[in-house]
């Protein structure tokens, strides 16, 4: 289906709704001018819906994980109050020039040149998203939306449908934002039609893997904007647990655990790779035979709902060994300690990769001296560490991480949890949806 103006399309009528569609743009761009502040108000009213079990029936039809988890989550983004302090901290000074349309001075008194600055929308917003978290592509087109962009959306193959809904629903409460989002389900090999959006687009912004990101880089045009929120890796950091107290850590490990099931291990944000501020790989073994039994029982408090995917990313992984193995490639040495619905893997080599997911995690070494030269090697890819080390040492491990490249720090626990104002990959997505004017006053 294609949501165009607000109105419902089969796909059958993209060709002819794309000949008019930047005619349409463009009188959207030159005559109207997006009130953000009703785009906050309408965003604000999905959210109460949304926390009063409105969409939970369609939800649940998804198959989501931690369905209960990700409906407070969203709901807390969506509220007016994340959503202004949000524009608060992401775009500062350039906040009131944005809505209110007007200049501002926001360079020092002594510039030899006076100067009106205003804000404007970057323009026209291509998003192409990606299918591995539900309401992806909802989130993205809000983006544009608070910065009053107009919105062209990509549909990833595995939306299901609920994307438009809850777009439709948000044009139901704020018909006034229906110029200015555009949906369509094109499939990723219609090559002609993703090129012609991207030519009416001022900046593209794609989600997903580095293949997604390459192919955009090969069909955007020269000059324009692209924005990348790609794949990232994240890990856990541990380190002088000998030194904690013994209750505390517990907790610790416990909601690790929790975090690897709950998640199967498929964000951006979730735990790859479990690292030991170690030298013997011995110690290594030893923590995976006291981890194992937490990761049991939280596999048990999370059972899966699928193992098609599980299946198929373990079968990829076997086949890229044999392929290593035919090709006399370096094989690591590993050894697997199985649990009941999940494992973990030691292993001799120390670098950040993907793992098997769903479950299923690595534990290496990685000493303190080593990190930069480690962790540097996946730079661009960094994303979530989480930290578990005595208080004493904090400081002095937030610092290294943060040097080697990694974007966001928290507990282990709270790997994947969202806060409000956070960035996002060690940017703020809103600052790179607007341009600045410079106009002289004389």
């Amino acid at each position: 289906m294609i949501l165009y103006r607000g109105k419902l399309y089969e796909t059958s009528h993209q060709t002819k709704l794309l000949q008019k569609l930047e005619k349409d743009i463009n009188d959207t761009r030159v005559n109207k001018r997006l009130d953000i502040s009703k785009v906050i108000a309408s965003v604000d009213v999905i959210g109460q819906k949304l926390e009063n079990g409105v969409y939970r029936e369609r939800i649940e039809a998804l198959g989501m994980e931690g369905i209960e988890e990700q409906i407070r989550t969203i709901s807390a983004m969506a509220s007016r109050e994340s959503l202004e302090y949000r524009m608060a901290v992401e775009l500062g000074e350039l906040k009131e020039p944005l809505l209110s349309g007007q200049p501002v001075n926001v360079r020092q008194e002594s510039s030899l040149t006076e100067l009106d600055t205003y804000v404007y929308p970057l323009g026209t917003l291509f998003h192409i998203g990606a299918g591995n978290r539900e309401g992806l592509p909802v989130y993205s087109v809000l983006e544009g939306l608070l910065t009053g962009n107009v919105n062209i959306l990509k549909l990833p193959q595995a939306d299901q449908g609920l994307s438009i809904e809850i777009l439709q629903t948000l044009l139901e409460i704020e018909p006034s934002l229906a110029e200015f989002l555009y949906v369509f389900d094109t499939p990723s090999t219609d090559l002609d039609a993703m090129c012609a959006m991207a030519r009416m687009s001022d900046g593209v912004v794609v989600w997903g893997g580095d293949e997604a990101v390459a192919a955009v880089r090969r069909f955007a045009p020269p000059g324009i904007r692209l924005i990348e929120w790609g794949h990232k890796l994240s890990f856990a950091y541990l380190s002088g647990l000998e030194e904690m107290e013994e209750k505390a850590l517990d907790q610790e490990l416990q909601a690790l655990a929790e975090h690897i099931i709950s998640t199967r291990q498929i964000l951006c944000s979730s735990c790859q790779v479990i690292y030991l501020d170690q030298q013997d790989m011995e110690e290594v073994h030893k923590f995976c035979r006291r981890f194992l039994p937490y990761l049991e029982r939280a596999a048990l408090g999370f059972p899966a709902k699928s193992i098609g995917m599980r299946a198929q990313l373990s079968m990829s992984r076997y086949c890229d060994t044999l392929q290593k193995v035919i090709t006399k490639e370096k094989v690591s040495k590993r050894q697997v300690f199985h649990g009941r619905d999940c494992s973990l893997t030691a292993c001799e080599d120390m670098e950040l990769e993907l793992s098997e997911m769903f479950g299923n995690c690595l534990v290496k070494r990685l000493p303190k001296e080593k990190m930069p030269e480690m962790l540097r090697r996946k730079k661009g890819y960094l994303q979530t560490a989480g930290l578990l080390c005595p208080e004493g040492k904090r400081q002095e491990f937030l610092k290294r991480l943060a040097v080697c490249g990694v974007t966001r720090i928290t507990s282990v626990g709270k790997m994947s949890e969202t806060f409000s104002g956070e960035a996002h990959d060690g940017d703020y997505p809103l600052r790179r949806y607007v341009r600045v004017a410079d106009v002289t006053k004389r």
